[in-house]
C-alpha cells in the first residue's frame, strides 16, 4: 500500500506540474495538461488531487521550514566545525541561531515560495474540478474539494505561522493582486474554512487507513483546527479582533474561549478513536512506519536515490534529516550509502531536559555504535565492526559529545546526533524512506492538557490508559517505567513550564518548537536561547514580539505589485 500511495501523491513529477509560485507574482505552466482528458474518467480526479501535496515535501528540508522551525528554537544548532570551517555558509546558520535573521534569508524565500505555490496549486484544482464537475458525482467533488480546502489551509497555516501577513485568497487568481491580508484576519479565515470542512472530512479507521495515509482527514482538520486555537493569543489575536469574522457557531467572547475550543477539537480526535498511542516511540520513526496508528499525518518518503527525485534550488524533496546529524564516521560505521554531512545537532542544554533513562534522550549506555539499547540521540564513539573506535581524515577519533565547544569554532565531535528516526544500514536507500510524521496523536493528548491548564474547559485525560501509555513508554528500560516518569517529570500536569519541557523531549525536530516556545514566552528566554543576544521589541498595539514573526523576503516584495502611485502593495514587516 505505501508503495501505491507513493504513486499517487510522491511520484507528482511524473504528471505535468500546474503551477510554479517561484516567480511568486509569476505562474508559469509547465507542459501542457489537458484537464479534460485527466476528469474523463473519474478514478484519475485522485491523481490530481495528488499533484496538490507535492510542494509539502520542500517542508522537511533544512532549506525551509523545518530548518527555520528547528534552527531558531533551542532544539537544535548547526554550528561551524573546525578544521575546515564546514557549516560556515556566510554564517546563514548562525544567524537562525542568535536571531539575528534578515530579509535576504534563502529559506524564508523557499518558504514563502513553497506554501504559496501548494495553496494555489489547491486553489486551481478546485476551479478546474469545478469547471467539470458535471464529470464527477456529487460525492466525489464534495469529498475531494473539502480535501483541498483543508491541504490548502495548511499550506496557509504554514506560511502564517512564519510571516504573519501573508496574501490569503481562496479561489484561482492568476496575480496575487491584494495587499497582505492581517494576522487575525487570516487566522479566522483558517479557523473559519477548517470548522466547515472538518466535520465532513472521512474518520480514519483500520478499514480505511491505508487509503488515506499520507491525505488529509477529519483527525488531521481537527489537530490544525487545535493548534490554531491553542496558539491564537500567540499570534496575538484577540477576541475582539476576531468577533465579526467568525461563523457564529464558533463562540470566542474571552481568551479562556480559546482553549475551550482546542479543547473541543482534541475530544474530537480522541472521540473518534482513530489513532492509539504505540506502546514502543520508535514505531513512530522506523523506516517502514506506515504501520503507527499514532501518526496523523506524514510526508510519505521515498528513500531510493533516483526515484521521484526533485530540487527547488538548495532544496531536495527526500527527507535528509538522518544525513544532516550523523558523523562522517557514521557511514563506515554502519554502512551507509550516503556518507552523513555532520552538520546538525542538539544543544547541550535541550538535552539536560532528558532525565539519564528516558528513551526519547541520549541514554546512559555512552557506548555510542555499541550500545545495546535504543536512544532519541546518539552520543559515545562511533565504532566499526570489530568494536574500535573509527577516525575522521584529521585522523581525530570519533567520539561524539553532548557539548558544544562554540558556534564559531566546535569541533567534528560536539554535539548530540539525532537517532530517532531509523538508520537504514543495509544500502537498501540512499535517504530517509521513514515517512517524515508531521501530526502525532500524542501532541493531541498534550494540546488537550495544555490548554485546560490555560483556562480551557475539559476533562483532563492525563492518567487515562492511553495516556499511561505515553508516560510509560518514555521509561520503558525501566522495572516501573510509570513511576520513573512520575518521579522524572512530577510537575507535568500542573505545571506549563513543565508541559513546554516535555513537549521538546517528547517532538523534538518535528517542526514544533519554534511555535511552542513562543506559545510558552521562552522564544527570547536567555535560559533558553543560550546563543541569543538581541531579544526584540513589541510591535506595536500588540504583544506579540515582532521577532516572533520573519521578515518577507526581499525577492518577494521586489515582485509585488504596486498601486496607482507606484508603490508597492505589499510591505514589510514590522521591526525589519
Amino acid at each position: 500500500m505505501k508503495k501505491f500511495l507513493k504513486n499517487i501523491f510522491v511520484a507528482v513529477a511524473a504528471l505535468p506540474l500546474m503551477v510554479s509560485c517561484e516567480g511568486m507574482l509569476d505562474e508559469p505552466v509547465y507542459g501542457q495538461y489537458k484537464i479534460e482528458d485527466m476528469v474523463a474518467d473519474e478514478e484519475n480526479v485522485v491523481l490530481l488531487v495528488g499533484q496538490s501535496y507535492a510542494d509539502l515535501k520542500w517542508l522537511h528540508d533544512h532549506w525551509g521550514y523545518w530548518g527555520v522551525s528547528s534552527l531558531t528554537s533551542d532544539e537544535c544548532v548547526c554550528p561551524t566545525r573546525m578544521p575546515g570551517e564546514h557549516w560556515k555558509d556566510s554564517n546563514y546558520w548562525m544567524g537562525l541561531h542568535t536571531h539575528k535573521w534578515n530579509m535576504f534569508g534563502d529559506a524564508l524565500k523557499n518558504i514563502w515560495n513553497s506554501t504559496i505555490s501548494g495553496a494555489v496549486r489547491c486553489n486551481q484544482t478546485v476551479k478546474m474540478m469545478t469547471d467539470y464537475k458535471e464529470n464527477f458525482s456529487e460525492k466525489t467533488y464534495t469529498e475531494f474539494v473539502a480535501e483541498l480546502e483543508i491541504l490548502r489551509s495548511y499550506y496557509y497555516f504554514l506560511l502564517f505561522d512564519c510571516f504573519g501577513r501573508v496574501p490569503y485568497v481562496e479561489e484561482y487568481v492568476e496575480k496575487l493582486a491584494e495587499p497582505l491580508v492581517e494576522p487575525n484576519v487570516v487566522w479566522a479565515k483558517l479557523v473559519t474554512c477548517l470548522e466547515k470542512n472538518a466535520p465532513n472530512m472521512v474518520k480514519v479507521t483500520d478499514a480505511n487507513r491505508a487509503n488515506y495515509y499520507g491525505r488529509v482527514s477529519q483527525g488531521f482538520a481537527y489537530t490544525l483546527l487545535a493548534r490554531l486555537y491553542l496558539n491564537a493569543e500567540c499570534y496575538g489575536i484577540t477576541p475582539e479582533s476576531v468577533k465579526d469574522l467568525l461563523p457564529e457557531s464558533v463562540v470566542i467572547n474571552s481568551k479562556e474561549d480559546f482553549y475551550t475550543n482546542a479543547v473541543r477539537c482534541c475530544d474530537e480526535v480522541i472521540d473518534a478513536k482513530s489513532y492509539t498511542i504505540e506502546s514502543n516511540f520508535f514505531t513512530n520513526f522506523k523506516i517502514d512506519n506506515e504501520g503507527s496508528k499514532e501518526n496523523i499525518f506524514v510526508l510519505v518518503e521515498n528513500g531510493v536515490a533516483a526515484e521521484d527525485l526533485r530540487y527547488n534550488g538548495s532544496m531536495m524533496n527526500k527527507l535528509r534529516i538522518i544525513q544532516l546529524s550523523l558523523h562522517y564516521c557514521h557511514q563506515q560505521a554502519w554502512d551507509m550509502i550516503e556518507k552523513p554531512w555532520n552538520g546538525f545537532s542538539a544543544r547541550k542544554t535541550f538535552l539536560e531536559r532528558y532525565a539519564s533513562t528516558d528513551v526519547r534522550g541520549p541514554g546512559n549506555e555512552g557506548k555510542g555504535t555499541l550500545n545495546t539499547k535504543q536512544w532519541g540521540w546518539f552520543v559515545g564513539p562511533v565504532c566499526d565492526a570489530n568494536g574500535n573506535v573509527l577516525k575522521d581524515e584529521n585522523k581525530t577519533p570519533a567520539v561524539v559529545v553532548p557539548e558544544i565547544t562554540s558556534l564559531e569554532k566546535a569541533t567534528w565531535n560536539d554535539g548530540a546526533r539525532m537517532l530517532k528516526y531509523e538508520v537504514d544500514k543495509s544500502k537498501s536507500y540512499e535517504w530517509g524512506e521513514n515517512d517524515f510524521v508531521l501530526m502525532r496523536y500524542a501532541d493531541v493528548l498534550w494540546m488537550k492538557e495544555e490548554a485546560i491548564l490555560r483556562g480551557g474547559t475539559g476533562t483532563s485525560g492525563f492518567n487515562t490508559p492511553e495516556f499511561e501509555t505515553l508516560k510509560k513508554r518514555a521509561f520503558a528500560y525501566d522495572a516501573n517505567p510509570l513511576e520513573a516518569y512520575h518521579q522524572a517529570y512530577p510537575d507535568v500536569q500542573t505545571s506549563l513550564d513543565a508541559i513546554c519541557d516535555e513537549r521538546g523531549r517528547e517532538f523534538a525536530w518535528e517542526n514544533l518548537r519554534r511555535r511552542d516556545l513562543i506559545r510558552f514566552g521562552k522564544y527570547h528566554d536567555a535560559k533558553y536561547m543560550e546563543y541569543v543576544e538581541k531579544t526584540g521589541s513589541k510591535i506595536p498595539g500588540s504583544e506579540v514580539n515582532y521577532l516572533d514573526w520573519f521578515p518577507i523576503p526581499y525577492s518577494v516584495l521586489e515582485k509585488s505589485v504596486r498601486d496607482e502611485n507606484g508603490n508597492r502593495i505589499w510591505t514589510q514587516n514590522y521591526g525589519y
